[in-house]
């Protein structure tokens, strides 16, 4: 294979789409519909395509346009989840970390330090409890059979190693620090992009800007968002993996959306950050503010956890109420100030938790909902997925297709997708290896070679879509060819992650729309 190609049969690109929408609304009945294509969604597809059903998967607007590219671009081994006694969902989610970080993607999931800054707002009896929860958290790597390379072990930091990991924290009263060592995606978008050509290259039809208008268990009503066309997809089983969503195709799925904000600073306002940090929320024992720095001039500072009423948005608004809170926990133990002024973008995700209440009985606050995921079927047929979280995705899959088959009478092999490496996964030793720059490594693993290769052939595209960023033309060209990018919206705002900051979007678009006019042109 040459290196300007992707893998057999995992391009995803307009052309594609367009065949394959016609061979899904041409009277032929599939085995599976996937509604929804975020991480679950996607998900759902390649495990149910790996399994050799046949599979169309759908969405009304793009891949990772809902929740999953709005999240803390964390892979939790779920430490929260023992302090509200949830053990099973914790020992989940350790468990599809480790899957992530040594099988199905090691080059997009990989070990983030985190320093806890003991300051004086931070008592000893909730710096105990802060350790004797990482010394658990490591426990639960343990009992998932995660190496310890993989992920180091928590330690206690003195004062000045913590100022050195953490140099932005306030020197005055800090008498040490706790490290500890989590999963992080390079970015969430990528990973469901990732599973999506993943799950076309074992046969799924992948299809964007396709709207389910209804749904019943033997198919769907759908409209082409780009032409305005209807038809019908006849299918044996129809998973809906909508996530907040879901409740619109299922009137028997009650979600109570809760909102997960972040900020977005320029790196440089808080100076080098080796490590994240947990910051504790004054007068809370269990809570905390995350800093994440994310290698690209952009640090992320989450994350609340606030109840949504009402309709649910396509984007959500992030309201003020939450950047004043986020930045009043950054300035209890920060020796920088940062200002409403410095906060460059901002963005908020609805977690899909499911109300499993009776009557009156809600929690008060949304945090208090389980994480744990459900499949449930309508008296038509229909399997939904809901709950859960981006770590559990593949877990959360599994169990909708093995629902699917049991309910509609499918033959199918056994899920294969905790050994099944996603497109440009590697052992660590081949990563490492490859003669191109780290951070398309980190993005890209094996494909960093096809993505490098093109700058050769055109100079050009080895420049920077905007200055002080490291996103290059010729990985925007990639994204059209390859990762099923139709628009600008896709291109800056999911396939990278420029469009976070409005003022970069806005200078980037002209060079987005250069792109797609000369991916065209090639490709009509």
């Amino acid at each position: 294979m040459s290196h300007t190609e992707a893998a057999p049969g995992s391009s995803l690109n307009a052309h594609r789409r367009r065949r394959e929408l016609a061979q899904a609304t041409d009277g032929r009945t599939v085995d599976v519909l996937v509604v929804g294509l975020g991480a679950t969604g996607a998900g759902v597809a390649l495990d149910a395509a790996a399994r050799g059903l046949d599979v169309v998967a759908v969405d009304a607007h793009d891949l990772a346009f809902g929740t999953s590219r709005w999240s803390s671009k964390l892979i939790h081994g779920g430490l929260r989840y023992l302090a509200s006694a949830q053990f099973d969902v914790a020992h989940e989610s350790a468990v599809e970390r480790g899957v992530l970080m040594t099988r199905t993607a090691p080059h997009l999931v990989a070990a983030q330090p985190f320093v806890l800054p003991l300051t004086p707002l931070v008592s000893r009896g909730q710096a105990s409890l802060a350790w004797a929860g990482f010394r658990a958290g490591d426990m639960l790597r343990l009992a998932a059979r995660t190496p310890r390379p993989v992920l180091p072990a928590p330690r206690r930091l003195s004062a000045t190693e913590a100022r050195h990991l953490a140099p932005a924290v306030r020197a005055s009263g800090l008498r040490g620090g706790l490290l500890s060592w989590d999963g992080k995606v390079t970015d969430d978008a990528a990973l469901v992009t990732a599973l999506a050509r993943t799950a076309a290259a074992h046969g799924a039809r992948v299809l964007t800007r396709v709207r389910a208008l209804e749904l019943t268990g033997t198919g769907a009503r759908v409209r082409d968002e780009l032409t305005g066309e209807e038809g019908e997809i006849r299918t044996r089983a129809v998973i809906n993996a909508t996530g907040v969503w879901a409740g619109t195709l299922a009137d028997d799925i009650r979600i109570r959306p809760s909102r997960g904000t972040h900020l977005v600073l320029r790196s440089q306002r808080l100076g080098a950050l080796p490590a994240g940090l947990h910051i504790p929320v004054p007068g809370e024992t269990n809570r905390f503010v995350l800093v994440l720095p994310q290698g690209d001039g952009r640090v992320y500072v989450g994350l609340t956890d606030e109840p949504v009423e009402g309709a649910i948005p396509d984007v959500p608004e992030v309201p003020e109420t939450d950047i004043g809170f986020l930045l009043d926990v950054l300035g209890s133990a920060l020796d920088v100030p940062v200002g409403r002024d410095d906060v460059v973008g901002a963005f908020a995700g609805l977690r899909p938790l499911l109300d499993t209440s009776t009557g009156g009985g809600s929690p008060d606050r949304t945090s208090d909902i389980s994480r744990r995921h459900a499949v449930l079927t309508s008296p038509d047929g229909v399997t939904t997925v809901v709950g859960g979280k981006l770590t559990t995705y593949r877990r959360m899959a599994q169990d909708a297709v093995d629902a699917a088959i049991a309910t509609r009478g499918l033959r199918a092999a056994p899920s294969p997708t905790a050994e099944l490496p996603l497109i440009g996964a590697a052992s660590p030793e081949r990563l490492r290896a490859l003669p191109v720059p780290r951070r398309l490594v980190r993005r890209y693993g094996t494909e960093a070679l096809d993505v490098h290769a093109l700058t050769a052939q055109n100079p050009a595209l080895a420049e920077p879509v905007l200055p002080g960023h490291p996103v290059t033309r010729a990985e925007l060209l990639w994204a059209v060819r390859h990762e099923g990018a139709l628009d600008e919206s896709d291109l800056l705002d999911r396939r990278s992650r420029i469009g976070v900051v409005p003022e970069d979007r806005a200078q980037a678009l002209p060079v987005a729309r250069e792109i797609l006019e000369e991916a065209a042109a090639v490709h009509p």
